[in-house]
This record gives structure tokens, sequence and C-alpha cells, in this order.
């Protein structure tokens, strides 16, 4: 049986690391991606991208409409080992927070949260507002990972491209999936 995981993709800025986490996911064979793309996530993949929304919705094994209410992921009986919503926007944290399920990615959301299962919010935002800090507060509070794509400088090599795939790393150790992050102890590099 594969382990499925969800990814949610917003309208916030920084869809190209939902499509290097997709990638990354997808050659992961025993992974199997459940994919929801918000309204603001297929304009922002218009506007930040040379992708169309279905070459990054062909990455995914299951696509679901953000509309569809009555999807297998909307329901805490369906096994999900954890769902990424990346990039987040702070309505969707927002919504989170609320408990307000007025869509397909939200509700899944609120399921991990009742069920106790992993969910990563990549947020997008700078700088945080009072009541954005106090909506990731309030899910981590809830057991959620609040994980900013904050840039590493320890790394000689600090091109965009690095800078993603940290933050994929980061997300897939989050998920207890193989990455490629080198760990620091003692002064030398392990790769975990």
């Amino acid at each position: 049986m594969k382990t499925k995981i969800i990814v949610g993709i917003t309208g916030a800025s920084g869809i190209l690391i939902a499509v290097e986490l997709l990638k990354r996911l997808k050659k992961i064979e025993t992974v199997e991606t459940h994919l929801i793309v918000t309204d603001g996530g297929e304009l922002t993949i218009r506007d930040e991208t040379d992708f169309d929304a279905y070459e990054i919705k062909r990455l995914a094994d299951v696509v679901y409409d953000v509309h569809e209410m009555d999807a297998a992921i909307a329901s805490g009986s369906f096994l999900v080992e954890g769902m990424v919503i990346v990039p987040c926007t702070m309505k969707t944290v927002a919504g989170i927070a609320a408990g307000y399920c007025e869509n397909l990615l939200l509700r899944a959301a609120d399921v991990c949260i009742k069920e106790n299962r992993k969910l990563i919010l990549i947020p997008r935002e700078m700088p945080f507002s009072k009541i954005h800090l106090r909506n990731m507060k309030e899910l981590a509070d809830f057991g959620v990972v609040i994980m900013p794509p904050v840039m590493t400088f320890y790394q000689t090599d600090i091109t965009i491209e690095a800078q993603i795939n940290h933050i994929v790393n980061k997300i897939l150790l989050q998920l207890n999936l193989p990455s490629e992050i080198i760990e620091w102890r003692g002064g030398k590099k392990i790769s975990l």
C-alpha cells in the first residue's frame, strides 16, 4: 500500500516550491500524491511560472477540484500520511485556524487536524501581521507544522534553485520521506 500525501497549492507566491515538491514526491515509488489547486493557485501558476496548471497537475497521482466537497480526502476515513499546503496564503491559514471549511483544501486540512495527521503549512507573507502570527500560533498549538520558506546561508550554493531544494528537503523530512538534506554534527556534514 502506498503512502498517501495531500498537496495543496494556494494563490501565494512560491509556486516553484510546490512544483519541486511534486517532482520529488513523484520519484518516490511508495508515495501517492493527491493534489488540490485553489482558484488563486491557478492564477499564480499563470503569473509566476512558464507552466500551465495542467502540467503541474500531471505531476500528481490524483487531482481534485477545489470545489469537490464530496471527494475522498474530505473524509477522515480516507487514510493519508499527511498534507502539505505550499505555498499557503494567509487567507488559507485564517480559514484553517477558524475551522471554516468553505472548499476542499480547507476541509482536507481540517480533517488532518481532527484525525491527528501531519499538516504542514508553508506560509508566504512578509512581514507577518499580529493577526497572521496569532493564527499560526493557534495552529501550531494544535500540532500543525508552520514552515515559512526561510532561506539558508550555511550552504555554499545560494541560488534560488538551491534554496527551493533546501525547503523541499525540509518538507520531506517532516513527512519522514527520503531527502537530500545535509545535517551538521560537530562541524562535519552527514547526509540523512
